[in-house]
């Protein structure tokens, strides 16, 4: 069966605290689950009823098993995943304090395995007639994954849907210039950008919600969606703008918050509603996310989604 979802990019296996409020130093015991920015949104796409894969790579070791393993089992092809013999399938640990923006320990040296695509390791044919393809800014920060990912883009050739992650992670890049100039190159292939303000500033230089999404309708993107947090979602086209209101949340773990409403804006592209519909429904399904422990395990139903926005 043929997917219509391929996302592109980073994969690992996240340590959850299972002691809240302590610095990691404090902490005694954690909670495996499966991670990354890219693989969440797969998962997050097929817990909604979609047919996704991801290309990505992992290690020769017990931890790339686990990832297979849990893809399938979350509905994920994992015919994609590759494997990079000399490195070490990532894992990330983090402090669920505060719990609202929990700080990050990644295990990603020398080289990621997710940065380490090739174009040998890319099915061509898949990027070329998948009805949705992302691709995430943390997937051009190294080579050979960078130079890899522009290629997919260009075989790609802007069709819809073609989505860009911002996905900025400060420690991956040696400064701010560097990720603008990279991040900012991919706009020009892609047909959805969305990101927060902080990513935004980054790839287009302005947090300034309504300023980010004209620059980025600007060099060619159909639709921006910045993410405000607490001041809920700016979405804008060349017809229009609008601002989905925020959800109040008690917020848990805020991790993969931002992947959850990645995969419901997948669901909603492919079921072609309209912008501000798929704001609301993806702010939900964050908000969902954000109220559990861990990533991908925490990905909502269309159900909750729905009794979500209900409520």
């Amino acid at each position: 069966m043929s997917v219509e979802v391929l996302t592109v990019g980073r994969v690992g296996v996240d340590l959850y605290p299972e002691q809240t409020g302590v610095p990691l130093a404090e902490v005694r015991t954690f909670a495996k689950s499966l991670g990354g920015t890219a693989t969440n949104v797969a998962v997050a796409a097929a817990r909604l009823g979609r047919r996704t894969a991801v290309l990505t790579k992992v290690g020769r070791d017990g931890f790339g098993d686990y990832v297979r393993t849990a893809l399938r089992g979350f509905g994920v092809s994992p015919d994609h995943v590759g494997t990079a013999p000399r490195l070490q399938t990532p894992v990330v640990f983090c402090a669920l304090d505060p719990p609202e923006d929990p700080p990050l320990l990644f295990y990603r040296e020398p080289l990621a395995p997710d940065l380490a695509l090739e174009v040998k390791d890319v099915p061509w044919e898949v990027v070329e007639s998948v009805p949705l393809l992302w691709v995430t800014g943390t997937g051009v920060c190294a080579e050979p994954a960078r130079s890899t990912q522009h290629e997919i883009l260009r075989h790609r050739g802007r069709r819809a849907h073609t989505v860009l992650d911002l996905d900025y992670r400060p420690m991956f890049w040696p400064d701010e210039a560097a990720a603008r100039t990279e991040i900012g190159a991919l706009l020009e292939h892609v047909t959805v950008a969305v990101g927060n303000r902080t990513e935004a500033e980054i790839a287009v230089g302005t947090a300034e919600p309504p300023e980010a999404a004209n620059r980025m309708l600007e060099r060619g993107v159909e639709l921006a969606i910045i993410k405000q947090g607490g001041d809920g979602v700016y979405v804008a086209t060349r017809e229009g703008s609008w601002t989905v209101p925020p959800r109040p949340v008690d917020v848990v773990c805020a991790l993969g918050a931002g992947d959850g409403f990645g995969g419901a804006l997948v669901h909603g592209l492919l079921s072609g509603w309209q912008p501000p519909r798929i704001a609301a429904y993806a702010n939900a399904a964050g908000a969902i996310v954000a109220s559990r422990l861990a990533c991908a395990d925490a990905m909502p139903t269309a159900a909750e989604i729905e009794r979500t926005l209900a409520s």
